[in-house]
């Protein structure tokens, strides 16, 4: 954790342009020494096995046998000491990325849209189609399986992005399989004061039992 902190106030010192650069090399510096010190650990759980299966009858000299018989690191202090570096080495990882964003993409000017579902019997999805302020934000094309697991309950962040300050228009438009298997497509419009804090925008899509057909929203939350 110190060497996080201290990369933060190092990078967050440079201008925005230089600061992505300097953070993706300290990223890549962090993991390659991460990934040697890993490989030097492995290299000795293997020469301590190797050392652990010599002949014991071979003859050594006096100080060869003594150093011999010196105590050798057990191979379960090796393997802890790897799962603990490999846990750093996550961890690690994650705090840059989230770094990596708050650079990207500031609170002052973040958008992020996520996608939600509670439906399975009158609409299935096929694609959405994001638009910010009339212009194409994102069109993401749904495979079965993510359509599966926004059923049993995931949520997709279907965009991030950065927008100036002050009234904003998203619109979301969903293209999949309605009720009998006709092709169906449908919109929603959310107007919204953008300010300095991040926006979190939420699409849900939810099958009304009542109307027998799916609804669609869009949720500033």
């Amino acid at each position: 954790m110190t060497i996080r902190n201290a990369s933060i106030h190092t990078v967050k010192d440079l201008p925005s342009t230089t600061r992505i650069v300097a953070l993706l090399l300290i990223k890549n510096v962090l993991v390659q020494a991460c990934l040697a010190i890993m490989l030097l650990i492995a290299a000795a759980l293997w020469t301590n096995n190797a050392n652990a299966q010599q002949d014991p009858s071979d003859t050594q000299t006096p100080v060869l046998a003594e150093v011999k018989n010196q105590p050798a690191v057990a191979d379960s202090d090796l393997a802890a000491e790897m799962e603990t570096l490999k846990q750093a080495l996550v961890n690690l990882n994650r705090d840059l990325f989230i770094l990596e964003e708050d650079l990207l993409f500031p609170s002052s000017t973040q958008v992020a849209v996520y996608l939600s579902m509670d439906v399975g019997e009158y609409f299935k999805l096929d694609a959405v189609e994001l638009k910010i302020d009339g212009k194409l934000a994102t069109h993401y094309l749904y495979t079965q399986r993510q359509v599966n697991a926004l059923y049993k309950g995931g949520v997709q962040r279907l965009f991030v992005g950065n927008i100036n300050q002050g009234d904003r228009e998203i619109s979301a438009f969903f293209i999949g399989t309605g009720p009998e298997n006709r092709p169906y497509k449908r919109a929603v419009t959310l107007q919204f004061d953008k300010d300095d804090e991040a926006a979190t925008i939420e699409l849900k899509i939810v099958d009304s039992t009542s109307k027998q057909q799916p609804t669609f929203s869009a949720i500033l939350l």
